[in-house]
């Protein structure tokens, strides 16, 4: 994953902007950040994750995370390495940082447009299961 192709996933997301942060690129939603580019050092990205969720992708993909260093890290700022990050797995990262930054508007149109997506199975006449 190059830092070009991580920007454009941050910003493919609702209402999603670039700006920066401390001279590196930040992206934000409702003015809050949920990403960062380059900070600490070149090749790696930030997202803005709490502590369950990044124990979750460590624990996971020790060789695609780690934690930030310090204070930021143990309140869930993960680093991500991109030269070796998968992009879906990235993508489901990067959508819970967005979420959790996110107004509240948006996030719950989103999960209702993932939720109207799912195909149900046909009921019978009587409601009671598939035809």
């Amino acid at each position: 994953m190059t830092a070009e192709q991580f920007r454009e996933m941050a910003l493919s997301f609702p209402e999603a902007i670039e700006a920066a942060h401390m001279g590196h690129p930040d992206f934000r939603v409702g003015g809050k950040i949920f990403a960062t580019l380059g900070y600490a050092s070149e090749g790696r990205g930030v997202l803005l994750l709490s502590p369950d969720e990044q124990h979750e992708v460590i624990g996971q993909h020790p060789e695609m995370f780690e934690s930030v260093p310090g204070g930021w890290g143990r309140r869930g700022s993960t680093q991500v390495i991109l030269k070796q990050i998968a992009r879906p797995v990235l993508e489901a990262a990067m959508r819970k940082a967005w979420q959790r930054k996110a107004p509240k508007r948006l996030s719950k149109s989103r999960r209702v447009a993932k939720r109207s997506l799912r195909i149900r199975p046909a009921r019978d006449s009587c409601g009671l299961g598939p035809t």
